[in-house]
């Protein structure tokens, strides 16, 4: 079985913090994990003409990235309309998943999906299953409702805008730093003193708020040190193209963009540092 073989692994998840720590501990590791994200919802005025925009109709595809924003949706829509009558609406759309969550919150629901993009989940793969079911889900003239995860999407803005779909983002939460941050700045402080193995992302915006975290603390460059010295693992594309972004060199992503892989195969490839 693959181990850590003792080293300190880092993981800077939040919502399954505890699982990932089970993980770590599973494969030999000592886990250091400091959450540094929490979801906050955001609806308003444009996310309630957006439902509405649903409740009517009006959009032709609505693409969901993500399983919280698919929830965090519906939940909004209950204060404007009856569950069912929002869902059917939803139906009446072509439903387009970006992997298992999304999908699961779709069945769920009982809300039928046309296209499940496949992984690794990138805006690239989205264009591309649309591209391959041109015949079922065209672009051209075609309103497509996103819902975003978190953040902006500009390059599936441009890639859809590039194909003749007029693009309707909706926002329903966005992630902010974790209320009490004291766990990451603890975090932070022993990877500035080398005292980290392994570094696990599952996000980009891990990174995004550790760094902004690092600089508030005036340790940025002992923050990037830690990085150096560290083996860094990343959940898949999206989160690596930030960290390459910032200079960070990217030891590992796992043969599948999830947890379960990512743990297992960065304790296959570990080794003192």
């Amino acid at each position: 079985m693959p181990s850590f073989n003792g080293l300190r692994v880092l993981s800077f998840e939040s919502r399954r913090a505890q699982e990932i720590a089970q993980l770590i501990r599973n494969y030999g590791g000592v886990p250091v994990v400091a959450p540094s994200t929490r979801e906050v919802e955001t609806p308003g005025e444009d996310e309630r003409e957006t439902v509405q925009r649903i409740l009517l109709n009006q959009f032709d595809i609505i693409i969901f990235l993500t399983g919280v924003g698919a929830r965090a949706l519906v939940r909004f829509a209950e204060a404007m309309a009856p569950r069912d009558e929002f869902l059917r609406a939803v139906a009446e759309s072509k439903v387009v998943v970006r992997g298992p969550k999304p999908a699961a919150v779709m069945r769920e629901l009982g809300v039928p999906v046309t296209l499940n993009v496949p992984e690794p989940n990138t805006w690239r793969e989205i264009i591309r299953a649309l591209e391959e079911n041109s015949d079922r889900i065209p672009l051209k003239r075609q309103q497509v409702l996103i819902q975003e995860h978190g953040e902006p999407s500009p390059e599936l803005y441009a890639a859809l805008l590039e194909r003749g779909a007029q693009v309707t983002p909706v926002r329903v939460y966005r992630w902010e730093l974790p209320q009490d941050i004291e766990p990451l700045k603890v975090a932070i402080r022993e990877l500035a003193e080398n005292k980290i193995d392994v570094a696990m992302f599952t996000s980009s915006v891990q990174f995004a708020h550790a760094l902004e975290v690092a600089r508030a603390m005036e340790i940025e460059n002992g923050f990037r040190a830690g990085l150096a010295h560290a083996r860094v693992a990343s959940i898949g594309p999206i989160s690596s193209a930030k960290l390459r972004e910032n200079g960070i060199r990217v030891d590992l992503e796992p043969s599948h963009p999830k947890m379960g892989f990512l743990v297992r195969e960065a304790a296959e490839r570990s080794a003192p540092v």
